[in-house]
């Protein structure tokens, strides 16, 4: 067998998980362990600098930017709407560019003006990943578990394959995958190669009862991975993608209005126990070296 390498420069963590300025939340993550961030839209053009100060920031930091999100309600529309969406993306992937993240996040549409033919969507996101070709972006897409059409990363699949893009792939997200139940018996299905990002959080309770709720839980009290009520889900849906061959990056999506109240530092330190849980504990690939936590054998 092949020896692999690797540290906790697998996990990461999304600056949408910390309050504060861009420039407290890298100095938390890194100060952390962690080497790399996915970054969000509103870090960037919020930012009292402006853009380019924002992308000096983030190379400054020394992190390693896992992505940029979020592209929403992309596919699907027509006429105006569609060219509307067409500047946006392109847009999102300049900022993309600038900041050097490899992947951007699309999510599945929820616009009830968005076709539900799945040849249709198909074909738009082709096109979204035609547009990142030349800035040498991959787009991984994503499907919001309260999506219009694609709910479930097996339909994102679908239309992935339908799509046939090179530089067009999924987005997992064990928040969505919890909510709306589905098999994990169905990564099996999934090409590891064509995952382009995972992004790990947890909830509070057993079970969503109404798409409301999903909604409301999604944004406003996710958990780390290890601190909510599907741990064993969450370690099984990591080891499972371990299993078809998944190297790529983890990141931390944890939105909770609570953590937007506490130390930055504190929120950070969260992460960083769930990064040793599924480093040690579920993937038990740690070999104590110095000064760095190896996670893959």
């Amino acid at each position: 067998m092949t020896q692999r390498t690797g540290y906790i420069d697998d996990f990461g963590m999304d600056t949408i998980s910390l309050a504060g300025p861009l420039e407290a939340k890298l100095q938390a993550i890194r100060e952390a362990g962690f080497t790399q961030v996915m970054l969000k839209a509103n870090d960037i053009v919020g930012h009292p600098g402006g853009v380019d100060a924002a992308v000096g920031l983030v190379k400054d930091s020394g992190l390693r930017v896992t992505g940029f999100q979020v592209l929403r309600d992309f596919e699907g529309l027509a006429g105006h709407l569609h060219d509307y969406k067409v500047d946006i993306a392109k847009a999102m992937l300049e900022m993309a560019h600038a900041l050097g993240a490899p992947v951007l996040l699309a999510c599945s549409s929820t616009s009830q003006h968005a076709s539900q033919d799945i040849d249709a969507l198909a074909r738009d996101l082709r096109k979204l990943a035609m547009l990142a070709v030349p800035l040498g972006i991959k787009v991984a897409y994503e499907g919001l578990s309260w999506g219009r059409t694609v709910s479930e990363f097996t339909t994102a699949w679908e239309v992935v394959c339908r799509a046939d893009a090179p530089n067009l792939g999924l987005g997992i997200d064990s928040f969505h995958i919890l909510a709306t139940d589905t098999s994990l018996d169905e990564l099996d299905q999934l090409d590891a190669d064509r995952i382009f990002l995972v992004q790990l959080a947890d909830f509070m309770w057993q079970e969503i009862r109404s798409v409301e709720e999903r909604i409301a839980t999604a944004r406003h009290f996710r958990v780390f991975p290890g601190e909510g009520v599907h741990s064993a889900q969450v370690a099984d849906l990591v080891l499972r993608l371990d299993a078809i061959g998944y190297r790529g990056d983890y990141s931390f999506e944890v939105f909770n209005d609570d953590y937007q109240q506490l130390p930055l530092p504190l929120v950070a330190q969260r992460a960083r126990r769930s990064a040793l849980w599924l480093g040690e504990e579920v993937l038990r690939r740690s070999v104590p070296l110095p000064g760095r936590m190896t996670l893959k054998r």
